[in-house]
């Protein structure tokens, strides 16, 4: 007969095996569990009052820019407005990184990376401002329309670029003239 500490141990297999396949047998009830908790998760902000990208392009065209909407663009602009200063903040800390490197080759890729966030900075500078003049506008009640025809800019337009300030037409006319002046 095997003593305590052998069948002890030949239990441990078993225990795991048993422990392993109980967890198989659960595994599809934890899938289905997991994709019911991320279907509530997604349908939570519409219970709780908030618009879906979907919701604002199904609503009428008279209701364009109504509180609701406006609101939306609001939060989508803040939510940019977070990403754009975190991405900021990242920049500025590897621009402050010095570092000393005896090859050449590896000071020449420091000075490319470096060029590319001061870049990235001006970039982000500039997004930054226009976030921050549509959302000025959005106070002011002006968001959604053309700055030069006072038409609508458009849901899908706003969906895509939040920051626009003219409609699709007169940004075609825009591009059209400047291509025409740019330098060849």
């Amino acid at each position: 007969m095997p003593s305590r500490a052998t069948r002890k141990e030949a239990d441990i297999p078993d225990a795991e095996a048993k422990a392993k396949a109980k967890a198989n047998k659960n595994a599809p009830a934890a899938k289905a569990g997991a994709a019911a908790s991320k279907a509530a998760t997604k349908a939570a902000p519409a219970a709780a009052g908030e618009l879906t990208e979907a919701m604002v392009r199904a609503m009428p065209e008279d209701e364009y820019m109504n509180e609701v909407q406006t609101a939306f663009f609001r939060a989508r602009l803040l939510e940019m407005r977070q990403e754009v200063l975190s991405r900021e903040v990242d920049a500025k800390e590897r621009l402050h990184q010095r570092e000393v490197f005896a090859d050449p080759a590896d000071r020449a890729t420091a000075e490319e990376e470096h060029w590319l966030d001061l870049r990235l900075r001006e970039r982000e500078s500039l997004l930054l401002r226009k976030i921050d003049e549509a959302l000025k506008r959005i106070a002011d009640r002006e968001y959604g329309y053309c700055e030069k025809t006072g038409d609508p800019i458009g849901i899908p337009r706003l969906l895509a670029r939040p920051t626009a300030t003219v409609c699709v037409d007169i940004k075609g006319q825009d591009e059209r003239v400047e291509a025409q002046y740019r330098d060849r």
